[in-house]
């Protein structure tokens, strides 16, 4: 964490284009929203005389800080809700939509002040934050002595600069939840598909076979070509049926829903074409979109392994830990592997990212593939 004493200037801003700069280089690496909203926060608080700042996104009827930064250490507020009731600093920006001065937060109710108070912060200033021609939300300076007089204009000014990079990353949340419901939609299809292949065609045929096994049974005595007509039509029935089964567990694993990510990993491994080392550390049951996620990673990687590297021997380690799962998978095939040129690779990278997860893939020709997987959840 940077500790420069803050300037005390508003009008002495060289360092904007600096800052500008390495925000734009966050955008252009496609960096999450939560990163840019963080590192916004971290820049204009280095840029402006402030002890503290936050970025807060408003519904209209609350405020909730997407990103803050404190001189003195990690901040503690991002997350929190701040109410737009009564005459604190945040409300007065949000329902004007102008900038707006707390030259002491003695006597202010909101929420937030009751955070700020403790760390000696006195006056603060706020901007808003416009997107698309529309309140998006607001940026707030904070400072334990008073902030000098013309910050407002300055500060939006630079977070009108800011703007383009806030809209884009606002644009980048919208599109990973727009994937995130389109794949939950089609996992939720699936295991709709499984449930009725299960409860309907597959009980019908176990029927059917069971008949046919009786009906062979009461054969009478002197009709053996009936009796093994009749076997061979069970075996083959039995035959198809397995074969719908193998096909129900691939739309949606039954196994993974039932007894969880670790069972079905060894389900995995033991159908698998090749050998398969496998180490799982998860412990409790994981979200299921995260379970999903990782056993088709898996699914993926070990269908390719098969058909397409050669492999002899394939080495999966999945272990979960302080909110994330990771999953590494490598083979000592040919590589060569490409995710721009594999539909089933770029179909798992979707899936991935819309979780806010992380997908990485090592293939150098001669060399085997290594992939790895990152996938969040809440604890």
């Amino acid at each position: 964490m940077l500790t420069s004493e803050p300037t005390t200037n508003c009008s002495e801003l060289a360092s904007q284009q600096a800052a500008l700069r390495r925000i734009a280089t966050l955008v252009a690496r496609a960096a999450p929203p939560t990163e840019v909203f963080m590192a916004v926060a971290e820049e204009v608080g280095l840029v402006f005389p402030a002890d503290a700042t936050f970025i807060g996104r408003s519904d209209g009827e609350s405020v909730t800080v997407v990103g803050c930064w404190s001189r003195r250490g990690r901040p503690t507020c991002f997350g929190k809700e701040i109410g737009l009731s009564g005459g604190n600093l945040t409300a007065a920006v949000v329902r004007t939509g102008r900038p707006a001065r707390q030259a002491s937060f003695a006597d202010a109710t909101d929420p937030y002040t009751e955070h700020v108070r403790p760390a000696g912060l006195k006056s603060g200033i706020g901007v808003p934050v416009t997107v698309a021609g529309r309140l998006w939300g607001l940026m707030v300076v904070l400072s334990r002595a008073e902030i000098p007089l013309g910050c407002e204009q300055p500060l939006a000014d630079f977070t009108e600069l800011l703007a383009t990079a806030i809209a884009n990353a606002e644009a980048a949340t919208e599109r990973l939840a727009s994937r995130a419901r389109v794949i939950a939609s089609a996992d939720e299809a699936r295991s709709r598909l499984q449930r009725d292949l299960h409860d309907g065609a597959q009980q019908r045929l176990v029927s059917l076979a069971l008949r046919l096994r009786a009906t062979q049974a009461a054969v009478p005595p002197g009709l053996d070509e009936l009796a093994a007509d009749l076997g061979h039509v069970a075996a083959e029935l039995t035959a198809a049926l397995d074969e719908l089964r193998q096909l129900a567990s691939g739309i949606h694993p039954a196994i993974l829903a039932h007894e969880g990510l670790g069972a079905a990993l060894g389900a995995l491994a033991r159908r698998s074409a090749v050998p398969v080392e496998l180490t799982v550390a998860v412990g409790d049951r994981l979200p299921e979109p995260v379970e999903v996620a990782a056993y088709y990673v898996v699914s993926e990687a070990l269908t390719n392994a098969a058909k397409h590297a050669g492999a002899t021997n394939i080495e999966i380690d999945a272990e979960a830990d302080y909110g994330v799962l990771r999953v590494r998978i490598s083979d000592n095939g040919i590589g060569g592997a490409d995710m721009a040129r594999g539909s089933g690779l770029l179909g798992l990278k979707d899936r991935v990212e819309s979780l806010g997860g992380q997908i990485a893939l090592r293939s150098k020709p001669g060399t085997g593939t290594y992939l790895s997987v990152e996938l969040p959840f809440e604890t």
